[in-house]
């Protein structure tokens, strides 16, 4: 990924702007982006610093480095090294070592003879003594292989990498999206819970919903894996309908705060007789629901993608179902949501065999104390759905912050999450009379 310094951008005021591609500057890219390509195609077989020289040898204006630079650094992370070696070097090194000092002693050094004496130990020419000398170093790193991609998409690559090692350097994040399905909203939500990345989520009066995240430099430890994920976020953000992205960054060596700002603009609406073609498209894809309803299967819901569950909730839900168990055992689509509270999107649904009856659980894992306070807000204003909270004893919340005349309750865990014990919880749960 590219680094904060090789991210061509200005300063206007208290805004930080990237500098766009205009199509002249777009064509250079793509030239530059081709010749580095064929350069690394052309050294597959050959040293990492070899390949490094062939690049500087490419001619780049002054005004066009960082944009050369950027480029090479995309090509240069497609690029697979490996130490190539018939023989550990650090052995290699340690016996001539001992070998030449053993020389000395005896007042009989001489270098060729030497390495002449171990290359023929070791079955090597003294040229491919020379060369496995070294071999672990990271210039003599051989390159194996150039993972494929085409001139024109390394440069949109290097424009979406620009906007992502800017939010390696955010401390909030502000996002309002607009979906046109139900299904994207969820696929886009479950892609930040499964990124692991600290948000909450408020439905916007004018349609769509704003997420508020942690920067990673919001936090006091792991910036640079928290950083890493939220720039993983931004092509989810960027699938939506339209979006506005606000971020506060802390930019250059002073750190100094300023705004980072995205957006795309929702599609123009369609001709008359383009919004007839999707309706009739609507109810071709209405009356296959129907038949497939009709057959006996599930009917589909929407073309959402099936939600991505962060490891330690797919660990989970193997737990659950090996365990004899009168809950099914689901990963969860729905979004619950009290207006004016607040809303949370859970991760799996159980659901009971015999009466239907359903039971969240979010895992909330490693979050922070106030994600889970506003959770426990979110059950005290009225919540209906019966919800349990996965939280770490990392975050210092007790159980008993939810009483046991709600329909919401919170499972604290150290360090892996029990499965049994969750089992118990969501029994109880659907034991409890609400008030």
């Amino acid at each position: 990924m590219l680094t904060a310094d090789l991210v061509n951008a200005r300063r206007q005021g208290r805004e930080l702007r990237i500098v766009a591609l205009d199509a002249r500057a777009r064509t250079r890219a793509a030239e530059l982006a081709a010749i580095y390509l064929d350069l690394a195609l052309s050294h597959v077989g050959a040293s990492r610093e070899d390949l490094k020289e062939a690049c500087a040898a490419v001619e780049a204006a002054p005004r066009e480095r960082r944009l050369a630079d950027g480029l090479w650094k995309l090509v240069e992370d497609r690029c697979e090294f490996d130490a190539e070696s018939p023989i550990d070097p650090q052995e290699l090194r340690r016996a001539i070592f001992l070998r030449a000092s053993s020389a000395r002693r005896d007042g009989t050094f001489e270098r060729g003879a030497v390495l002449g004496a171990i290359a023929e130990e070791h079955g090597l020419t003294p040229a491919a003594l020379d060369q496995a000398l070294y071999a672990d170093l990271r210039g003599a790193h051989t390159l194996q292989r150039v993972e494929p991609i085409g001139a024109e998409r390394l440069v949109d690559e290097y424009e979406l990498q620009q906007a992502q090692a800017v939010l390696l350097r955010a401390v909030r994040v502000t996002v309002d999206v607009e979906c046109r399905s139900p299904g994207a909203y969820r696929a886009l939500f479950h892609k930040l819970k499964f990124l692991r990345l600290l948000y909450t989520l408020s439905a916007r009066g004018e349609g769509g919903y704003r997420i508020e995240l942690d920067g990673p430099f919001s936090l006091f430890e792991s910036v640079t894996k928290y950083g890493l994920q939220l720039a993983l976020a931004l092509p989810v953000i960027r699938e939506c309908d339209a979006f506005v992205l606000e971020a506060e960054v802390r930019w250059g060596k002073q750190r100094m705060p300023l705004t980072f700002r995205l957006d795309k603009q929702p599609p123009r609406p369609k001709s008359d007789q383009g919004a007839k073609k999707d309706e009739k498209k609507s109810e071709k894809r209405s009356e296959k629901k129907s038949a497939k309803k009709d057959e006996g299967t599930n009917p589909v819901v929407d073309d959402a993608p099936a939600p991505h569950l962060a490891e330690e909730v797919a660990r989970l839900v193997e737990d659950l179902r090996a365990t004899e168990t009168p809950w099914q055992v689901l990963p969860s689509t729905d979004i619950l949501s009290l207006p004016g509270v607040g809303l949370c999107v859970p991760d799996l649904a159980l659901q009971h065999r015999a009466t239907g009856e359903c039971v969240y659980l979010e895992v909330m894992g490693f979050w922070s104390r106030d994600a889970v306070w506003k959770r426990v807000a979110l059950v005290e204003g009225g919540l209906e759905q019966r919800i349990l909270f996965a939280v770490s004893t990392h975050l210092r919340v007790s159980e008993a912050a939810l009483g046991d005349e709600l329909p919401g309750a919170l499972y604290v865990y150290k360090r892996v999450m029990n499965a049994r014990a969750i089992l118990d919880r969501v029994d109880a749960l659907a034991r409890r009379s609400i008030a």
